[in-house]
This record gives C-alpha cells, sequence and structure tokens, in this order.
C-alpha cells in the first residue's frame, strides 16, 4: 500500500510539472528546470524516506537540496536581469556599455585612429576630436555626445566647433532586431514581457533626460521596448 501510494504520488507531481511547463517558452523552460529538478529530487527522496526506503531517499535529499542551494547562489532562475547586468548599445564607431548597478556609462572605439581604446581612457581632447571623427555618422555622434554629457557635463562649452548639438531621436541604423533590442535591455533572450517591463523601468531611470539622462539613450531603450513586447 505504501509503495503504491508513493508512486502515485511521485507520478502525479511530474505530471503536473510536464503540464506546467509545456506552457513556456522554450528559453524560459531552462531556467524553470534548474529550480524544479532539484525539488522534485527532495521531493522523491522524502517519499522513498516516508516508505522505508531511506537508504535510497536520503541521498536524494541530499543531493537535490545541494543543488537548490548552488542554484540559489548563482541567482534566481526566471529573471532576465541579474547583478552586474549591462546593456549594450552598438553604432558604426562605437560599442556602448550601460552598468545596470551604478549607471556609469562607458564603450570601445570600433574604428578610425583610437580603434580599440576605451572612451574612459581617453582625455578631453582627444574625445573632442574624436567627435569631430565620428559625428559624421548620426548614431555614433549621439552616442558619444551621450556619453560626454554624462561624464562631463560641461564639455559643450569647450567645443565650439561642435554648437550644433545632435541630441534627438535613435534614427539613422535601421530597424532593430530582436538581439539588438535584448542587448540594449541587458535581457538574455526569451526574457517574458514582465522582465521586459522591469528591464525598461530601471533603465529609463537611469537615462531619462528629466534625470539629467540622454535623450538618444532614452529612445533606444524605448524602442527596445516596443521590438520585444511588438
Amino acid at each position: 500500500m505504501g509503495y503504491m501510494f508513493g508512486f502515485f504520488l511521485i507520478v502525479a507531481i511530474v505530471t503536473s510539472t510536464i503540464a506546467i511547463l509545456v506552457s513556456f517558452p522554450p528559453a524560459r523552460i531552462a531556467r524553470v528546470l534548474r529550480m524544479t529538478v532539484p525539488i522534485l529530487m527532495i521531493a522523491a527522496g522524502g517519499v522513498l524516506t516516508i516508505i522505508g526506503r531511506g537508504a535510497f531517499g536520503l541521498p536524494l535529499v541530499v543531493a537535490g537540496a545541494g543543488w537548490l542551494m548552488r542554484t540559489r547562489r548563482t541567482g534566481r532562475p526566471g529573471r532576465g536581469t541579474s547583478p552586474g547586468a549591462k546593456s549594450t548599445v552598438r553604432s558604426a564607431w562605437f560599442e556602448m556599455e550601460l552598468d545596470h548597478d551604478s549607471g556609469d556609462l562607458d564603450g570601445i572605439v570600433l574604428t578610425g585612429r583610437m580603434e580599440g581604446r576605451r572612451l574612459s581612457q581617453l582625455s578631453l581632447s582627444e574625445l573632442l576630436a574624436l567627435y569631430a571623427e565620428a559625428a559624421s555618422d548620426a548614431e555614433s555622434g549621439q552616442l558619444l555626445e551621450a556619453y560626454l554629457d554624462r561624464r562631463m557635463p560641461g564639455w559643450r562649452e569647450n567645443a565650439q566647433a561642435h554648437s550644433g548639438s545632435r541630441q534627438g531621436g535613435a534614427a539613422g541604423a535601421g530597424p532593430m532586431t530582436k538581439e539588438e533590442a535584448y542587448q540594449v535591455l541587458g535581457l538574455a533572450p526569451g526574457a517574458g514581457p514582465k522582465e521586459i517591463h522591469e528591464a525598461h523601468r530601471r533603465l529609463m531611470k537611469r537615462v531619462h533626460p528629466d534625470s539629467g539622462g540622454s535623450t538618444f539613450l532614452a529612445a533606444k531603450i524605448n524602442e527596445a521596448k516596443d521590438v520585444l513586447l511588438d
């Protein structure tokens, strides 16, 4: 009787879990399994121990508990972002990164005389020279303006030759792809609407123009949300 009860209980747990997972996108199933499998191991081990099969049940409980603890230490599954996440925006001249935790903005020069150098390593005079080169590309000019506005708010006073600022929309590079949208929001591919809304809200607090942020980056973040939700 005890064996039959244990058997049907395990079957019921497995069947219910499979029914729930079938409704999830494939990318989320992998994340859910990281938590589900060790919980099932603990449950199965507990049932085996109750029905007198402790020699098999206790090792399952210990292994499942260890797996579950490791999973929790490495971050909660089912979330699109984690501590240390970064958003990435690319243009013809730059690959720019926004740190979600600190709000710091930095980037790498992809072409030109300063190719391979990080913006944070350049002096103001070097950055202004780079701006003169990159401003011919609308997106690159706007990205560098966003970086300069955050690093050196008064830089425009030293750049009379560039007084015609381009703080505008995110046009010029064609439609954003879904892959680019995930990178802009700092999300893993397959993140759901809830994660997208949360990432968008968090990033907009960092870059919204009303908070001293960048119109260009705010437009990119809005575009990324629209691409993934539409």
